[in-house]
């Protein structure tokens, strides 16, 4: 597991952990985060990833729902999973 620091223009850090695992090249767990923070880090993943790798996402932000999908398709990616479990929304991703 590693950890990422990010330091925003405020510099205020926040924490960002990619977890890389077996089934998806990198595992985003944004469960505690709150709109925008999910489809920021999202972003920021896919920025680091190579074409071809997969990024599983899981968060609990309902806003994700619309927000993650619509950035997959404005920039051209493959959502290759949207996934409801009562209040955890999980999406797989693939650079392309």
């Amino acid at each position: 597991m590693a950890n990422i620091h990010l330091l925003k223009k405020h510099r205020v850090n926040y924490k960002m952990t990619i977890n890389k695992g077996d089934q998806y090249d990198v595992i985003l767990d944004a469960r505690e985060d709150r709109c925008p923070m999910p489809l920021l880090k999202t972003k920021m993943a896919l920025s680091k990833m190579a074409v071809g790798e997969c990024l599983c996402v899981t968060t609990c932000d309902a806003g994700s729902l619309k927000d993650i999908p619509q950035y997959v398709a404005l920039v051209g990616l493959s959502l290759l999973l949207k996934r409801e479990d009562g209040d955890v929304y999980t999406f797989v991703i693939q650079k392309s």
